[in-house]
Order: C-alpha cells, then sequence, then structure tokens
C-alpha cells in the first residue's frame, strides 16, 4: 500500500483525481525494469542500501522521483526481509549498554578530582562484550541494530514484470485514495451471476459494511462504509476496504464513487473509477473465498456430522426490494435431501443485523440457521420473529451444538424433503 507521501493526485473543483501513470509508456517500462532489476540481484542488501540505491538511479526532486519511490514500495511490499545477527539484537544492545553504563560508572569514581573526566573508551567496552559472548567486535556491531527496519536484509520477493509493476502502481495509488473514504458507492451492471457471487463472497470475506440494492437481472448498487465513517479501528477496517477494490477491477462494467475527508483537515472531496480508466487487476479471478478462521468448524462439523454435507453457498436470495441475501454455506442432509441454509454473522455493524432480522422472516427461504457472535449482544427479543433456529457463538460456530439444531429440521421426515431451490 502506498503511503501519503507517495500520493499522486490533482484535484477538479472538489474531486481527487489520482495521477496514474501509463503502463506503456517506455519510459515508465525503463524505469520500472530498473527496479526490478535491483530488487532481483539485491538479496542480502539491507533495506537502508536498496533505498540508497533507488535514489542513485532517480536523484533529484519532483514528481517524477516520487513515482519512482512509489513503484519502488509496491516492490518492497512484495519482498521478504529478515533480521541477520549472530546473537539477538536485544541481548547485545542489552550487554553492551550495561557494560557501557558499568565503565562511565568506573571512570568517574576513579577521577583525581570532580572536574576531570576520563576518556571513555568505546572500543574497549565492545572487546569487553564481545569476549564475553564470543564473537567478533565486528559481528557485535553488526548485530547491535540489526533489527532496525533499515538494517533488516532482503531475502526474496515476488518478481513479476515491468507493466504489472506499473499496472500494480496504479492500483495501489487509487487503493490509497480509499483509506480516505467515509462511504463508497458502488454500481456493477451487466455481470453474469458467478460474478456477482464473488463480489458478494468478497464483501464478506473482508468483513466490510454494507448494504445492496438491484437485482441480478438489472445489476447492484452496493453502498460500503468507509473507514472514517467508524469510530474505531479504521486503519485495518481502511485496508478492507482497500483490499476489496481488485476484485471489483475484474468486473467489466462498474463505477465506483467514494466521499472522502481528504488531508489534514478531513476537507470533503469526491473519488471516482470506472471500468473504463483502465485500471487492471493484480489478483487471479479465483472465485469464492471464505473467512480463514472459519476453516476450523468446517474441518470440525464434517467430522461430527457425517450426515451432512456442507458446502459454501453459492444462492443470491433477493429480500423483497431490500436487497439480497448470500449465506455462507448450504448444508444437505445425506438421506432425505433436505437442504439448510446457514449464515455465520461475526463482522457486521448491528443495524445490518437488524436489518436481514427483518427481512428473513418477510422474505427468507423456509429452512435457515442464523450463528450470531456474541459479539454483537444482540437481544433475544430481536430474534424473536426468526423462524429457524438461532445459535450463539463466542470465537467460531460450535459444529456439535450447529448439528443438533440441524436434526430437528428432519426429525421425524421419512421421505425426501423438498430442495429450497430445483
Amino acid at each position: 500500500m502506498l503511503t501519503g507521501d507517495l500520493v499522486r493526485v490533482k484535484y477538479s473543483k472538489q474531486r481527487v483525481i489520482p495521477l496514474y501513470i501509463d503502463r506503456d509508456a517506455p519510459h515508465w517500462l525503463e524505469a520500472a525494469e530498473s527496479l526490478l532489476l535491483l530488487y532481483r540481484e539485491g538479496t542480502g542488501m539491507t533495506r537502508g542500501e536498496i533505498e540508497s540505491e533507488v535514489d542513485a538511479l532517480f536523484g533529484g526532486g519532483g514528481k517524477a522521483t516520487q513515482v519512482h519511490r512509489g513503484l519502488a514500495k509496491v516492490l518492497e511490499d512484495r519482498a521478504e526481509f529478515e533480521v541477520v545477527a549472530d546473537i539477538p539484537p536485544e541481548e547485545v544492545r542489552r550487554k553492551v549498554f550495561t557494560a557501557a553504563a558499568e565503565s562511565r560508572r568506573r571512570l568517574l569514581a576513579e577521577a583525581p578530582t570532580p572536574h576531570h573526566r576520563p576518556r571513555f573508551d568505546r572500543d574497549e567496552v565492545l572487546g569487553r562484550v564481545s569476549r564475553e559472548l564470543g564473537v567478533a567486535p565486528e559481528a557485535l556491531l553488526g548485530s547491535l541494530f540489526a533489527d532496525l527496519r533499515d538494517e533488516n536484509r532482503l531475502l526474496r520477493f515476488e518478481d513479476l514484470t515491468a507493466q504489472r509493476l506499473i499496472d500494480r502502481y496504479n492500483v495501489a495509488l487509487a487503493q490509497a485514495v480509499l483509506l480516505r473514504s467515509v462511504l463508497v458507492r458502488v454500481e456493477v451492471r451487466n455481470e453474469k451471476p458467478a460474478r456477482y457471487r464473488q463480489l458478494f463472497r468478497r464483501l464478506k470475506f473482508h468483513r466490510l459494511l454494507y448494504r445492496v440494492e438491484g437485482s441480478m437481472r438489472d445489476g447492484y448498487v452496493f453502498h460500503i462504509d468507509g473507514p472514517l465513517s467508524l469510530f474505531s479501528a479504521t486503519t485495518k477496517y481502511g485496508l478492507q476496504v482497500a483490499w476489496f477494490l481488485p476484485a471489483l477491477l475484474h468486473c467489466a462494467d462498474f463505477r465506483l464513487g467514494a466521499e472522502l475527508r481528504w488531508g489534514p483537515r478531513r476537507e470533503p472531496r469526491t473519488f471516482h473509477l470506472e471500468s473504463n480508466d483502465g485500471l487492471i487487476s493484480h489478483q487471479a479471478d479465483t472465485g469464492t473465498y471464505a473467512p480463514a478462521e472459519l476453516a476450523a468448524f468446517v474441518e470440525r462439523f464434517r467430522q461430527v456430522a457425517t450426515d451432512w454435507e456442507l458446502s459454501e453457498s453459492t444462492d443470491v436470495l433477493e429480500l423483497g426490494r431490500e436487497g439480497v441475501w448470500v449465506p455462507d454455506y448450504r448444508l444437505v442432509h445425506k438421506s432425505t435431501g433436505t437442504d439448510v441454509l446457514l449464515e455465520v454473522v461475526g463482522f457486521w455493524k448491528k443495524a445490518s443485523l437488524e436489518r436481514l432480522l427483518r427481512l428473513l422472516p418477510l422474505h427468507g427461504p423456509p429452512r435457515f440457521i442464523l450463528a450470531i457472535s456474541d459479539r454483537l449482544k444482540v437481544d433475544e427479543d430481536a430474534l424473536h420473529d426468526i423462524q429457524g433456529p438461532v445459535l450463539r457463538f463466542k470465537e467460531i460456530p460450535n459444529a456439535s451444538e450447529l448439528a443438533t439444531l440441524l436434526g430437528t429440521f428432519v426429525a421425524g421426515r421419512a421421505g425426501p424433503e423438498t430442495p429450497l431451490f430445483g
């Protein structure tokens, strides 16, 4: 992600316009290739040495240097650095600073007069600590601050082409602008059902707080809360908003509009992005996702409920004219065919959950289970009208308790159950 000092924009009235660079321009391709060569051959160099090399390659002020540093930041984010030290740096510092303090106290105590200040011998202190630790003084000095950022050494980095580096830079520039958003409005049209399902999955994967309008036929409009609309955790949530953008870039027909609070004074501004702006996603189009922490729940459920088949839901259920519902999982009873939809409600805005609780009794399917996190502090009275059972949980849903609730849907039924969807 680009830092604030690397964000290049211009202004048109209240609009913030990122200064993207041309992915086909020879001079930018040459600059990108030079930076890639530096990282390809820079294994073992410190971060500070690499930054000095970048300054040497593209020295001078102005906006061009800002672009070069931005391209270098993209590569740094793709790199892995490590602390290289014979002895843990914190241990070296503790012993060296303790030895230096003892040496100074001893010199002052041995001074012939209060005004006489004996010369402090740095090499004597380092030599004494080196002998104690059994390492050479040079190795001791190398370990002293090896854990500082500029002293970390390049271990490896994820290579790419010069043109893809420019693509990634342009997307990172748009992402950095979105970090200042209050509200993001996204229109997506003319996509196949699989693409819409993927977008809903990415919204849920990134724990974004949103509401949606529209239909599969006419397209959807997403209203996503920006990080500056929240009172806490804005940095973490802002990154989640920014990380949603690469998934949106896979769409052939979209329009994004964001309300921003820009600059030190948080002045109102706007940002606009459309599919014809030419930004290219750096993420593979890999389909749907599920939050990583639910993997343990899925594995445990398959162990304890062998008579049920669990799979990720691919259904987009329209809730009247007030939006859609994309459940997390579909569970099918193997012997009766009874299918039940499961929604795991974790990092939701309380108002969004209250809206779902209001719409499900009116427009929801006949069989579903809501697993609701205790962090949301939902009052039991709010669940009174829900037709399906509710499973409360602290960290992840309890697989055994879920299996018990599922049993209520098949108890006393001998024949196959009519499926929710044909």
